[in-house]
């Protein structure tokens, strides 16, 4: 591995390199981000999961990049134009972007303008007037006037030159870094809707005469001007002052003022006009792309990790409804561990009839099955379905809970809800997702592809690898974080737990089913295809309620139980007393357990998990109403204040759930008081928040919001 690599990461990240080398070394072992963050926090020196996945990630654009570099270096190589000054340019250039810069002369190239007139022979032309010595250019152009050369007059050899001279200046990389910044600092885009479209493109009515400093511009007016142009609707274009792109070149190549000069000038205004900025536009919004997509993809991730680390509800007997109008309400119960018991139908919403015979199926199944939560969808006719719930005059003690049901339709239909439930239709899965999903939100939303929850930001129009490494990341420490009870996980959470993935989580299935529960972590070793390593990266992740050995159900790893019964022999107690008695574990002195390979760090994960073993990190459930009464768009009105749940973060605000089936808007202006750069630090998905109705726009279907006091 290039020890260059380890310098650079550690300089970009603020580390040392030591913490860089040891993190690339465990991952290169087989190590896993949750497993090195939790477990080897004296080998990366307590780096955390976002360093870790940072290292990982940056050192696989080097190693690509120094892929690259050896295809270049070959290609030139083989041209026989490889000198050893040239070498040194390619083996030291830091990024991509100049590595392609100093290859551009050399790239494999179609016949262009250029080389056309170098077989024309008017290279030498071309250098004599590049030279700018002042000689007379049409003087000396009449010498290679040549019919069978195809060069016909002395404009003609003069054109060739120029178009020659205007290939080297877009090849020279010196012009192309001073232009590449001038992108950067001045670039502006400009954005107009394209004429008689003006009504279909309705949607993109901001962008109809936008100019805009594209170093300015935020993420979602990028994505949403190239969705724009991408549909038809708009022409954009973006480019920096043309006369500071020019000055930069003159400065760079012009020489005297001669006539020579001149052709010179020519050549240079050709070469920016139909080369260097048609070619660093293309690599400008590339990089714009880049970092919309970056951002985007962030604000979708942040969002993600707050949705799977919402409170969940735990271990209740839960009735769940899919509310319809049409088709009626899909009704299922589910026992404490979020097993399906039965399902009905009932017309909550239907005439007095139906809703007299709904109401008595639904007590029957209350009291039958002993329910403690009704969990509603929050789709179409959910807040009528629930008005109907909350006036049966059910006991006080039945909480009655609004469920976002965002990706629900998703997962009933998929592979995982047609394996579980082969014998029903999509609507009773999915008011199974419904009543699991208050239950537990992280174990049922890993059922579902991350990118159909909808906490994204244009995130159809982002690089889709990255948008899954990166969600995948987020559900995998989310997951971890939390950990897993092995005895009644699914597949699909299973997979998620460090060291594991699909066909392990199939094994660890397949083992419950026919060996029966697990007894402790030991068993897990019992599992087909988990040998020793696999075991180390998810032991301490997995959860054995019940095992003999208490830290079975802990998040203390196995190979750290040789120091709490260290503890406990020094202490004289169990290990039972030691987890249960705060006045034994004041007694424990952390340093006397230091070893050369056991630190601080991880002797005080020891002592915090001692205090709470298994401790969920997420926090408790709070119980939420909408406003009665408000049921629709229609029944708003401005000036209203209202109890809302944030659904989705952006870019340029918040969307806000307040019960009418159409999420409103807070937008960035008016999430507090103060000024607010990023919303993220005001608010989080699953947020209970307090709004102000600004604005109803029925035929638009848009709610305008305001959180300022």
């Amino acid at each position: 591995m290039n020890e260059q690599y380890f310098l650079k990461i550690a300089q970009e990240l603020n580390i040392k390199p030591l913490q860089v080398v040891a993190t690339v070394q465990l991952l290169a072992a087989g190590g896993t981000v949750p497993f090195i963050a939790r477990y080897r926090k004296e080998a990366t020196g307590n780096l955390d999961e976002v360093v870790i996945t940072d290292v990982r990630d940056r050192l696989l654009q080097l190693v690509e990049l120094d892929k690259r570099r050896e295809v270049i270096l070959k290609s030139v190589q083989e041209q026989g134009k490889l000198t050893d000054d040239l070498k040194k340019k390619i083996l030291a250039a830091p990024a991509l972007a100049v590595l392609e810069d100093i290859y551009l002369p050399y790239r494999p190239k179609r016949r262009t303008r250029a080389t056309i007139a170098k077989e024309k022979g008017l290279e030498l032309l071309a250098q004599k007037i590049f030279e700018q010595s002042g000689l007379d250019p049409r003087k000396e152009a009449a010498t290679y006037v040549n019919p069978e050369k195809e060069v016909n007059s002395v404009d003609e050899a003069l054109a060739g030159a120029r178009d020659i001279i205007a290939e080297w200046i877009n090849e020279d990389a010196c012009a192309r870094k001073r232009l590449r910044q001038l992108f950067h600092d001045r670039a502006v885009i400009h954005s107009r809707v394209i004429h008689g479209k003006e009504q279909e493109a309705s949607k993109y009515r901001d962008y109809f005469q936008l100019e805009e400093l594209a170093k300015d511009t935020p993420s979602h007016r990028i994505l949403a001007v190239r969705r724009g142009e991408k549909e038809s609707f708009l022409i954009v274009r973006v480019l920096p002052p043309e006369e500071d792109a020019v000055a930069i070149l003159d400065e760079l190549f012009l020489k005297g003022n001669g006539e020579d000069a001149g052709q010179v000038e020519m050549a240079i205004d050709d070469s920016y006009k139909r080369l260097l900025s048609l070619s660093l536009e293309v690599e400008f919004r590339l990089e714009l792309k880049k970092r919309a997509d970056a951002e985007a993809i962030a604000v979708f991730r942040n969002n993600l990790r707050e949705l799977l680390m919402a409170p969940p509800l735990g271990q209740k007997r839960v009735l769940a409804l899919d509310p319809g109008y049409r088709t009626g309400c899909k009704v299922v119960c589910l026992d404490p561990q979020g097993k399906f018991l039965c399902n009905d139908a009932v017309y909550a919403t239907g005439s007095q009839r139906q809703q007299q015979d709904a109401a008595a199926t639904l007590n029957q199944l209350i009291k039958k099955y002993q329910i403690e939560v009704i969990a509603i969808g929050n789709g179409t006719a959910g807040r009528e379905t629930e008005s109907f719930i909350r006036g049966l005059g059910l006991p006080k003690e039945i909480q009655v809970v609004v469920v976002n049901e965002s990706g629900a339709s998703v997962y009933s239909a998929s592979e995982a809800a047609r394996e579980e439930f082969p014998d029903h239709d999509v609507t009773v899965r999915g008011a199974v997702s419904i009543g699991r999903r208050l239950m537990d939100p992280l174990a049922e939303l890993v059922k579902i592809d991350p990118k159909s929850i909808g906490v994204g930001q244009y995130q159809h129009d982002v690089d889709q690898n990255l948008l899954k490494n990166s969600l995948d990341d987020a559900v995998i420490s989310c997951v971890n974080q939390v950990g897993v009870e092995i005895n009644t996980a699914s597949k699909q959470l299973l997979t998620y737990v460090s060291g594991i993935g699909p066909v392990r989580a199939q094994a660890i299935i397949d083992y419950r089913n026919g060996q029966g529960l697990f007894r402790g972590r030991e068993d897990i070793k019992n599992v087909p295809g988990f040998g020793p390593k696999a075991f180390e990266q998810a032991a301490g992740f997995l959860r054995v309620g019940g095992a003999a050995n208490p830290l079975d159900a802990s998040a203390v790893h196995p190979e750290s139980y040789y120091i709490v019964d260290a503890m406990v022999r020094d202490l004289g107690c169990s290990v039972k007393d030691l987890m249960t008695n705060a006045e034994i574990r004041k007694k424990v002195k952390l340093e006397k357990y230091v070893s050369a390979t056991v630190g601080l760090p991880t002797l005080m994960d020891i002592r915090q998990e001692l205090e709470k073993p298994g401790r969920d990190p997420r926090e408790p459930f709070q119980l939420f109403s909408f406003q009665d009464g408000i049921e629709k768009m229609a029944d708003l009105s401005p000036g209203m204040k209202l109890p809302g749940v944030v659904t989705n973060v952006t870019a340029f605000g918040a969307f806000v759930d307040i019960g009418v089936h159409q999420d409103g808007l807070v937008h960035i202006s008016q999430l507090a008081n103060k000024f607010v750069k990023d919303p993220h630090q005001v608010v989080r998905v699953h947020q209970k928040v307090t709004v102000k109705v600004l604005e109803v726009d029925l035929d638009r279907k848009r709610i305008a919001l305001s959180m300022r006091e």
